[in-house]
């Protein structure tokens, strides 16, 4: 850019370069706010910060447990109500679902609590119980004492999400003792649209079970069946295995395991269905507490 060019954008109103700078993400915008002192008056400007909260940000917090008005009048500026909901998740709809941004894309994100979730032989004191953990952003989250048969499913409506964006979804658990009977049974997810076959993948819930796949670490019986459906499938004679997820620790110290993904594409007022169970049960599990499913944009 020449000198006079740059003369002349800086002559603009500030109202104009807000205006531009709403264009853009807010990434983008608390870049330009180092250029000039005009840049950075308006990159902080209600006008711009209110482009990149979500249309329905306020129906969102008005439907938060805490009440809208708290959430509201507790930040001078829509930039701070912007990186609050960024960097602080808020608890909505009865403190079934947590609310919160993606911060360098003002993209929404979601997660279901446990209890919005339909787990099996969840309401079973026996099989499961329901706790409360200070780590934990919901009231309660779902211990897992004693099963032969996983599965949990959820949903949430499309609407709910950023259009025109890829989301990923994932199972937020921890253990506190350690988990037990997933070490080599893994589970199947299924994600997709109500009504329609969901996109599925192998999943394991064992925190170790990566390191396990890496050095081989499998009782000979399972080893020598994967060798043997190794050499069928280079015959031709078996299709080839999905990539199996494994779990990985979140900035929180919880654990997720990717369920799958899902472009949103416009307006769809259909539920995303998500589920995760055993293929084949009959050995007892236990160790697993269930945070609940997140919904979130993919990375990259």
């Amino acid at each position: 850019m020449s000198v006079d060019s740059y003369s002349d954008f800086q002559a603009l109103p500030e109202g104009c370069i807000a205006n531009a700078l709403s264009l853009t993400s807010p990434k983008d915008a608390c870049r330009l706010s180092l250029v000039t002192p005009t840049f950075r008056s308006a990159a902080e400007s209600d006008a711009v910060w209110e482009r990149f909260l979500p249309p329905d940000y306020r129906d969102i917090i008005s439907r938060s447990i805490d009440g809208p008005d708290s959430l509201l009048a507790k930040f001078r500026s829509k930039k701070e109500l912007y990186l609050q909901l960024c960097d602080n998740p808020i608890i909505i709809d009865g403190g079934t679902k947590s609310f919160s941004l993606e911060k360098g894309t003002g993209k929404k994100c979601f997660m279901l609590a446990a209890r919005d979730l339909y787990i099996v032989w969840g309401d079973t004191p026996e099989y499961w119980q329901w706790v409360s953990l200070p780590e934990s952003r919901f009231p309660e989250v779902a211990e897992l004492l004693d099963v032969c048969w996983f599965e949990i499913r959820g949903k949430i409506n499309i609407s709910m999400l950023s259009s025109g964006t890829k989301y990923a979804v994932y199972l937020v658990f921890t253990s506190k003792s350690g988990i037990y009977g997933f070490e080599y049974q893994p589970a199947e997810a299924s994600v997709g649209i109500s009504g329609q076959d969901g996109e599925k993948r192998t999943v394991c819930l064992d925190p170790e079970g990566e390191q396990r796949h890496r050095y081989q670490i499998v009782p000979r019986r399972i080893f020598f069946n994967h060798r043997l459906a190794h050499i069928y499938r280079r015959q031709g004679n078996v299709s080839t295995e999905r990539i199996t997820e494994y779990p990985k620790l979140r900035a929180d110290k919880w654990m997720e395991v990717e369920l799958g993904e899902f472009f949103v594409n416009g307006e769809q007022d259909s539920d995303l269905e998500i589920s995760l169970m055993e293929t084949k049960g009959g050995n007892w599990k236990n160790g697993l507490i269930i945070q609940g499913i997140e919904i979130r944009p993919k990375a990259g």
